[in-house]
């Protein structure tokens, strides 16, 4: 495994800690990325798009849910992003049986000292994957839920912090019902995305078979390009990317047209708002841009809004989700020109 690319501002100053990001330029940041996802991709083949998507959720500071069938590639994509990015990587499998304490940690007595002590659970690290988030009570569920919103851990009264950064990758299976627990909206809305890798093409997937062959062993690693302090280095640059008002105005106007929509019960909130432009400049920022675009909000309408809409109930036998709602809004609302702000000297 090589040295991380990214580097102190200061050699003087030594390892730099999360909490002392490094200050990194847009095209620096973007160069970053770019090698994260070129990383990944030596793992994960023909799903460019999907996991730039990924990146984008984590460089946004937020969570991405996938929702896909088995052996499609998710637990790989995990694990394989989190070698990239330099981050302790954990997996906790979710079942019916599983208890918040098997999560979060739990005190245990010390017969030596005759003290207790606190054991961390697997939710103490930099990536967490979630697997078959939706095999477990909503009891759990819950304990996640303030792990990933709050970034912190609430056990036996005291509240404890998570490390930074810290980021969750939840799976969940479509089609699979039995004996799950479907995520409630308030934790659905806690993913600043959902996406789905979907089916390989033919070639794809003998591009896999091929490399597997000529690797002669099942485990696959990937080159560490960044690590936990390079990373929020990239996130704070994410927060200098230029949203013009008028393509603010866009997404504002999308999430809207979402509650409007004569088939949604309930449409996106403002925290979906929120996802869309976040998202967008950390998309803006792979895409070696210092400002978003309206291609951008539109690319992140269906994995930022989706799972955010709430179809009528009487309209669930004619296979009408979320996805067809903000496919219309998409349609309807005028797209701005897109504008690049001028240089700043």
């Amino acid at each position: 495994m090589t040295e991380p690319m990214y580097e102190p501002d200061d050699p003087a100053d030594g390892q730099r800690t999360a909490d002392a990001p490094a200050t990194l330029s847009v095209e620096a940041a973007g160069e970053a990325a770019t090698a994260v996802l070129d990383a990944v991709e030596t793992a994960v083949v023909g799903k460019r798009e999907a996991l730039e998507l990924v990146l984008t959720g984590v460089l946004a500071g937020g969570h991405v849910l996938l929702e896909d069938l088995p052996g499609l590639g998710k637990t790989l994509a995990a694990r394989s992003f989190a070698q990239a990015l330099g981050l302790p990587f954990t997996r906790a499998q979710f079942t019916p049986d599983l208890l918040p304490a098997d999560l979060t940690g739990a005190e245990v007595f010390d017969q030596r000292s005759g003290e207790f002590v606190f054991r961390p659970g697997p939710v103490f690290t930099g990536l967490l994957l979630a697997d078959e988030i939706n095999r477990t009570p909503p009891k759990t569920q819950s304990a996640l839920l303030e792990a990933m919103q709050e970034r912190q851990v609430s056990v036996e009264g005291t509240t404890r912090p998570l490390p930074r950064p810290f980021h969750v990758l939840a799976t969940a299976n479509p089609i699979e019902h039995e004996g799950t627990y479907p995520l409630p909206e308030a934790q659905l809305d806690r993913f600043l995305l959902r996406l789905s890798f979907g089916y390989p093409t033919a070639e794809q997937e003998w591009d896999v078979v091929a490399r597997r062959i000529g690797r002669r062993r099942e485990e696959q690693s990937v080159t560490q390009v960044l690590d936990g302090a390079g990373l929020l280095a990239v996130q704070a640059a994410v927060e200098t990317v230029h949203v013009e008002d008028s393509v603010g105005h866009y997404a504002v106007q999308l999430v809207a047209a979402t509650r409007e929509h004569q088939h949604a019960l309930v449409g996106a909130s403002p925290r979906g708002t929120l996802a869309l432009i976040t998202c967008a400049r950390a998309l803006a920022l792979i895409r070696g841009r210092s400002y978003v675009v309206p291609e951008d909000i539109k690319a992140l309408a269906h994995p930022a809004l989706d799972h955010r809409v709430t179809v009528k109930p009487e309209l669930w036998l004619q296979n009408i989700t979320g996805h067809g709602v903000v496919e219309a809004v998409l349609g309807q609302v005028p797209v701005p020109a897109a504008v690049e702000p001028p240089a700043t000297s």
